[in-house]
């Protein structure tokens, strides 16, 4: 019996509606519907950015990955107290794709989202809206396997010992007990610290609830209170400087290589970034489950505490010989 081919038919009705449904016209307008609704910084700068895009015909999906990469950026660069892009140096993008890799984004995904950012500066520096200082250099991304390690245990003291600032006690001190991303550190407000129950508030937007609650350590927690007892109220951020309510990514890492320059740790190699690779090393090898360092440090994957906290040799050997005591006794059943 002889099969019957179908027949193909173009769908009846609103083709060409949807068909313009998932055009870069449409796609188009939907980011700049999306855009229209944030307060994020050069915010009309994006806005030409994505029309230039639909004017050159670039597709749909290339429109829609370049602006949520752009978006994301612009978005951290708020938080980390700069509103003008005129100020865009290499260390803000530095300091974004340590983020991005931080929240566990295969490498790939990062590389897709800094040539988007990248083409995006481009665009600006073409039209003279910013300097083209920032990307004089090429930026190189870390593979997961090269992220930086824990700082050696003898630098750390020797970095705390340098520090003569109240105010940059209390900030690296939060850093190195804590875990939290500096982003994080420089977004606190007052209301986010709980000094009597020994926490800090993490949220993840201005409007979401949800978030995470971190602990003080006794050192950290009396730096805190030093530094809240006689920073300027006025001020909407717990960190500041004198000329801004808060405090920017750039400052606070030239404020931690002054610090390491004064302790003899400037050929190290260290940034601001180890000091959260510490607290998780340092918590892994003093014995807390990978489950709660997890939470602390905010991972929604635990592959990357797995990869951001690296056992020493002396917690494998401990681990060896306390799980080869309970076979020797007999503890555990098997035939051999």
């Amino acid at each position: 019996m002889a099969h019957k081919i179908p027949i193909l038919r173009r769908p009846s009705g609103n083709y060409e509606a949807v068909r313009d449904r998932f055009s870069p016209q449409a796609h188009t307008d939907r980011v700049l519907r999306r855009l229209a609704r944030m307060e994020i910084p050069g915010k009309e700068h994006l806005e030409n950015y994505m029309r230039h895009k639909l004017r050159v015909n670039h597709k749909a999906r290339t429109i829609d990955s370049a602006f949520t990469s752009i978006m994301f950026f612009l978005d951290f660069y708020g938080k980390s107290g700069k509103t003008d892009l005129r100020d865009i140096e290499r260390a803000d993008l530095e300091a974004f794709i340590e983020q991005e890799q931080d929240r566990g984004l295969y490498i790939s995904s990062v590389r897709t989202r800094v040539a988007s950012i990248i083409a995006f500066l481009h665009f600006l520096i073409e039209q003279d809206l910013i300097p083209g200082s920032c990307l004089k250099k090429r930026i190189r991304l870390k593979l997961p396997d090269t992220l930086p390690r824990a700082m050696n245990p003898f630098d750390v003291r020797k970095l705390i010992a340098v520090i003569d600032s109240i105010r940059d006690r209390a900030l690296i001190l939060l850093l190195l007990r804590t875990g939290i991303r500096i982003g994080e550190a420089l977004g606190l407000t007052v209301d986010d610290i709980d000094i009597g129950d020994r926490k800090v508030h993490l949220f993840e937007g201005e409007k979401n609830s949800m978030g995470r609650v971190v602990y003080l350590s006794d050192d950290a927690l009396f730096a805190l209170k030093r530094w809240l007892a006689q920073r300027d109220t006025g001020k909407e951020h717990v960190f500041y400087t004198r000329c801004s309510s808060g405090m920017c990514y750039s400052t606070a890492r030239t404020l931690f290589f002054k610090y390491l320059k004064k302790a003899g740790l400037e050929h190290k190699g260290y940034t601001v970034h180890y000091l959260r690779h510490t607290f998780a090393s340092e918590l892994l090898n003093a014995g807390m489950r990978l489950e709660c360092l997890q939470q602390l440090m905010g991972h929604q994957d635990i592959e990357v505490t797995r990869r951001y906290a690296r056992l020493t040799d002396r917690t494998r050997e401990e681990e060896y010989f306390r799980a080869m005591a309970v076979i020797e006794k007999g503890g555990v059943d098997g035939d051999y």
